[in-house]
């Protein structure tokens, strides 16, 4: 079980729970067809945001497998949310979790996503007690691919073909950390 303290802060972010106030920035880069491009949904309108933006205020701590953290990014001096990132308890069992992040296409290439998810591997691997994390993603998101290197990740397989999302057959990619392998 984990139930972090918040807000969790990093050189640059702050990662905090969501709150309704977020709709707005929220709807900001779900809305764009190049931020849904390689996740499982369309560009969500703002009524769609919304009932998104109310699962992600409620889910703030690990109670038990199958849980998720899913929480705001803003800049820690300007406090503008500039996307958001999750931990997924995918295993009681096995000790395994899965980290995610998506930010909005002007804050790309800065770091932040590594920075970010960064914080969720610490939350799953000290915080969790997990043995094992994994990052999955769309094949093409090459970009992605980047950060979860950055973070020391391995590349552990190439599903060619696994899916059916959004009227095509797309690949995935998965990397993994284990325990002993984190270094905050």
């Amino acid at each position: 079980m984990l139930k972090p303290r918040y807000p969790i802060t990093t050189p640059r972010l702050t990662l905090r729970p969501f709150t309704p106030a977020d709709l707005d920035a929220l709807h900001a880069y779900e809305s764009r067809p190049d931020v849904a491009r390689y996740l499982y949904w369309e560009p969500r309108d703002r009524d769609a945001v919304r009932t998104f933006l109310d699962k992600k205020i409620s889910r703030t701590a690990l109670l038990d497998e199958g849980d998720a953290i899913d929480l705001a990014v803003t800049h820690r001096t300007t406090g503008t949310l500039i996307g958001n990132c999750l931990l997924i308890w995918t295993s009681k069992t096995h000790r395994q979790g899965e980290i995610g992040y998506v930010l909005h296409p002007d804050q790309h290439g800065h770091g932040y996503a590594t920075e970010a998810a960064r914080e969720m591997l610490r939350l799953g691997f000290d915080g969790l007690r997990l043995h094992r994390i994994t990052g999955r993603l769309d094949a093409r998101n090459t970009a992605s691919a980047r950060v979860l290197e950055k973070l020391g990740m391995r590349r552990e397989a190439h599903l060619i073909d696994n899916e059916h999302v959004k009227g095509e057959w797309t690949s995935e990619t998965i990397y993994a950390m284990l325990d002993h392998e984190w270094t905050p």
